[in-house]
């Protein structure tokens, strides 16, 4: 178990390392000097003085090798300073923060209430494969997966906002106005996790244990709950964690269309404005944290997984 964990860290390093080296190049990949593109975004003068460029090439040490640089860039980026803002000219650090924490707490609701349908759907279409539960649960898992979110979402606003006004339609000022953004994010992963879970369950009620459970006088119920959910949500777990990272950075849509100040929507303004700066530090922390939590995700599979876990499983 140790030394998968060892080589888990090992790759996590390494690879949080090239990301690293991928966000510093953001700046160059645009083409053109960068040091005319951060003296633009702070004086409205197209021709700028020679003198001035230079100065501040100097001041930001893009003067130096490109290795230098990036060793200064990546030291500042590990104590959180990613710069400022060309739009805003506040410190980018502070707002990626402000917008991971938003973009966080939507993910987990969608994914929470994602969890609480799919569980016991996946649960109770394992109990009889090609029944009647078991179809109708396949047939609404296929349609959810088909339903792109930019068109649920403004049918969402349409009809609990405007038509019931039920719910707020737009911002991210308390509880209810993360339900509906929560509720459209969470439809895709829900029909996910009841296949995935439908189909584990499915392997999981035909094992020799489960039997002798069963032989032993427990109801399937007491078995299901006992001995069949642990080995059941196994695949969850790694769905669970995929699903939390590409939110993270990837509910674009549903933040802009509902207004919420998260990274999704800190990107696209991003993007819009091109402000290198949250560009950089955006890139950065959604990929590195991604693999963090989908490293976390690996070990938590292996303390779930006996066989694993006593390295019988490579």
């Amino acid at each position: 178990m140790w030394t998968i964990a060892l080589k888990r860290f090992a790759l996590l390093v390494a690879t949080c390392l090239l990301i690293s080296l991928l966000a510093f190049t953001v700046p160059y990949m645009q083409g053109g000097d960068p040091v005319r593109t951060i003296l633009q975004s702070r004086v409205a003068d197209v021709a700028l003085d020679a003198e001035a460029v230079e100065a501040l090439r100097i001041s930001l040490g893009l003067d130096q090798p490109l290795y230098l640089q990036y060793l200064s860039w990546l030291n500042a980026a590990l104590h959180g300073n990613f710069g400022y803002s060309f739009v805003s000219h506040t410190p980018v650090g502070q707002q990626v923060l402000r917008s991971l924490g938003v973009s966080f707490t939507l993910a987990m609701a969608a994914l929470g209430l994602a969890l609480l349908v799919a569980l016991p759907a996946g649960t109770l279409a394992a109990l009889k494969p090609g029944g009647r539960l078991d179809n109708l649960v396949t047939f609404v898992t296929q349609s959810l997966v088909a339903i792109p979110e930019y068109w649920l979402a403004p049918i969402a606003v349409l009809v609990f906002s405007l038509y019931l006004g039920l719910l707020p339609s737009a911002g991210w000022q308390g509880p209810s106005y993360a339900v509906l953004p929560a509720l459209v994010l969470s439809l895709r992963p829900m029909a996910y996790f009841t296949r995935v879970t439908r189909a584990a369950m499915i392997d999981v009620l035909q094992a020799p244990y489960i039997t002798a459970a069963l032989s032993r006088g427990l109801s399937m119920r007491e078995t299901v709950m006992r001995h069949g959910l642990r080995n059941g949500s196994m695949p969850v777990v790694t769905l669970f964690a995929l699903w939390l990272a590409g939110l993270l950075g990837g509910s674009v849509v549903v933040e802009v269309i509902f207004a919420i100040p998260g990274m999704g929507r800190l990107i696209y303004e991003g993007v819009i404005n091109n402000d290198v700066p949250v560009l950089q530090a955006s890139f950065m922390c959604i990929v590195v944290l991604s693999i963090v939590i989908n490293t976390i995700a690996d070990i938590l599979y292996i303390l779930m997984n006996p066989a694993v876990r006593m390295g019988h499983v490579h």
